[in-house]
């Protein structure tokens, strides 16, 4: 996987954007990232994805779990590998959710959230540079400011 620039700021969000481009550049539909931290203590990000069979699904997760090994040398916590019909991987501030395409229709988690800001997710390979937020945001340099 080609790697992203690192945003100083939030390293749950750079870890967010990691793991979507991941599950993207492996097909999965509908790839999705929410910011939760200001709505629950549980994590900072949820990632969702879905996979048209069990047998897509295990393979993005497995794809996820490889990439973010490498890059980050953390492993998750994982349940529903046995069915493979909702994988969830949790990696901490991050929360990913892989769901058979049926599966993700009926439960419908992005609508219990539907307060949580959605993250854009730039193309795997490209540079990522979300705007700082809240007390991280740094003074703009003299020159730049405006009078």
């Amino acid at each position: 996987m080609t790697p992203i620039t690192q945003s100083a700021a939030l390293p749950s969000l750079d870890t967010a954007v990691f793991i979507a481009q991941a599950a993207k550049e492996k097909q999965a539909g509908d790839v999705l990232i929410l910011e939760i931290g200001h709505l629950t203590s549980i994590a900072d990000y949820f990632v969702f994805g879905s996979g048209e069979s069990e047998r897509q699904v295990r393979a993005i997760a497995s794809f996820i779990e490889k990439e973010v090994f490498a890059r980050f040398h953390s492993t998750p916590q994982v349940e529903g590998k046995e069915t493979s019909k909702w994988i969830l991987l949790d990696f901490d501030d991050v929360i990913v959710h892989i769901f058979k395409t049926d599966v993700r229709q009926y439960y419908a988690l992005e609508k219990m959230w539907a307060d949580a800001p959605q993250i854009s997710i730039p193309e795997p390979g490209t540079i990522f540079r979300q705007p700082a937020r809240g007390p991280q945001a740094l003074p703009r340099p003299k020159a730049a400011r405006r009078s």
